[in-house]
């Protein structure tokens, strides 16, 4: 395994370049996968332009805009770190409704966001049509948990001190489910591309021999 420094522009760059050359039977489906402190959301809405330069259409679903009705997810309390890693994420919606209809003998047919958790209500977003060869990047955090149908799956890690250090004071009741998920999923191990990010401004990627 070898690590490599790279910089910001560069791993959007090389991440755009892969994504624009792989093939998947109907759309390509990338997991952007990591914790708030990583910014998994603000690297998939890079991807979106170079995508589209290079000739894919594309559609960026963030995970945020798929969370259950707070009175599911928050019935344990509102800094619950298990129930955060078991259950915010409404992962039936996001396959019913983004990852499935992406996939081999889907529709295409896609709804970029189904509850607006700030008013705690559907989001009554239109549905929008992502043509065959086009690209969904779904972003957010503890997705490769669970079996959700990726094609290729982008993990951005950081050490448990830098996710310590990075992570807003007002979140930090979650960490102990991000040492849960390093431990019983660990994406590292087997996500296509592994970015490591203790540090925004000078992230290296992952590389296996």
């Amino acid at each position: 395994m070898r690590v490599r420094p790279i910089t910001p522009e560069l791993l959007v760059t090389e991440l755009a370049d892969r994504l624009a050359r792989a093939a998947a039977p109907g759309r390509l489906r990338v997991a952007v996968d990591g914790p708030p402190a990583a910014e998994p959301d603000a690297l998939a809405a890079a991807l979106v332009d170079p995508l589209r330069a290079a000739g894919r259409p594309v559609l960026h679903v963030r995970a945020a805009d798929f969370l259950r009705p707070a009175s599911i997810r928050l019935e344990h309390g509102r800094t619950n770190p298990d129930a955060y890693y078991e259950g915010w994420v409404d992962e039936a919606g996001l396959r019913r409704e983004v990852l499935d209809p992406a996939g081999p003998d889907g529709s295409g047919r896609l709804l970029p966001s189904l509850w607006d958790a700030d008013a705690d209500r559907a989001s009554r977003a239109p549905y929008v049509e992502l043509p065959p060869g086009g690209v969904v990047l779904v972003s957010g955090t503890l997705l490769l948990g669970g079996g959700l149908p990726f094609d290729v799956a982008v993990h951005l890690v950081l050490s448990p001190a830098a996710l310590g250090r990075r992570t807003d004071p007002e979140l930090r009741w979650t960490l102990p489910a991000f040492a849960r998920y390093a431990d019983e999923v660990d994406p590292a191990s087997f996500a296509d591309v592994v970015v490591r990010a203790d540090d925004p401004r000078h992230p290296a990627l992952v590389e296996r021999d």
